[in-house]
């Protein structure tokens, strides 16, 4: 039996900068997961993700990342979600968990 599907986002890294970034509902890169468009729907989310795919000339690693709706937008549901927001080195997710 499938598991049913939850809501996620689509996640890459920026080509140039290497910076973690989440597709927004207009279609733009944005920094800031509070941006990112939650996906509901499974087939919504597979199109944005080939759609997606298809730009590797802005991103690389390109993925369905699960979340959970929160107050402010997208939240993490996975250690290594909530890391990769942090940054390449984590430093301000091992700093705020200290």
């Amino acid at each position: 039996m499938p598991r049913p599907f939850t809501p996620k986002v689509v996640t890459g890294n920026a080509l140039l900068e290497g910076d973690v970034v989440y597709l927004a509902a207009d279609g733009s890169w944005t920094r800031d997961l509070a941006q990112a468009e939650l996906l509901t729907d499974e087939a919504d989310a597979q199109v944005r993700l080939i759609e997606a795919q298809a730009r590797a000339g802005e991103v690389v690693g390109v993925y369905l990342a699960d979340m959970a709706e929160g107050p402010d937008g997208p939240e993490p549901t996975h250690f290594r979600e909530a890391f990769r927001r942090a940054g390449p080195s984590g430093y301000v997710f091992a700093k705020s968990t200290s």
